[in-house]
């Protein structure tokens, strides 16, 4: 049977992903969620198989373009990149170096209670929105969008001044992990 929507059908072409956190709660306000997103892209692309192009981490959601390498599939990449930052959220979350630690539990909490597949904590919404792209134009509109994301936000003036988005590779040739250039 053929899926409607946003589905990842071919699983090594490139793709617009954006991974939300339900109720849009503004976790990566902190640096240590941020770096466990870090760590654990450059986990997934030398032990996984994840060919990262392109990223930005925001305060409530990133976006990425990403593909899999031949013989890997990248909706288990993905799959396993949110069950391990999850887990490892959760444990900062739990700790007593979380100030909004009851908060954010029970808003998690509330987010697991709503889907079957969840029994204490929800942190990512389950759908990515995968677009893959089909032409060069299409990846050019989505690489922007990623890199002006933090000037839109009011973050930064220019792309390339925000560290968790791979803007300073496309602009400067250093980031602070590496990527594929996806031309």
């Amino acid at each position: 049977m053929f899926k409607e929507g946003y589905v990842i059908r071919n699983q090594n072409a490139a793709h617009f992903l954006t991974f939300t956190v339900c109720g849009w709660i503004d976790i990566f306000t902190r640096k240590e969620y941020k770096d466990i997103l870090i760590d654990s892209f450059t986990y997934c692309q030398s032990k996984k198989g994840l060919v990262l192009n392109a990223y930005v981490i925001m305060s409530n959601h990133l976006h990425l373009i990403a593909r899999a390498k031949e013989d890997v599939k990248l909706s288990d990449i993905i799959r396993d990149f949110k069950a391990h930052t999850h887990r490892q959220m959760i444990k900062i979350i739990e700790s007593d170096k979380e100030s909004r630690r009851l908060w954010m539990l029970h808003q998690l909490k509330y987010y697991a209670s709503r889907h079957s597949r969840n029994e204490n904590n929800q942190i990512w919404v389950h759908n990515n929105h995968p677009e893959e792209l089909l032409s060069t134009e299409m990846g050019l509109i989505k690489l922007n969008y990623i890199h002006e994301n933090p000037v839109r936000a009011g973050y930064v003036l220019q792309p390339e001044h925000y560290i968790y988005s791979s803007a300073s590779n496309y602009i400067c040739n250093k980031g602070i992990i590496d990527i594929d250039f996806l031309f």
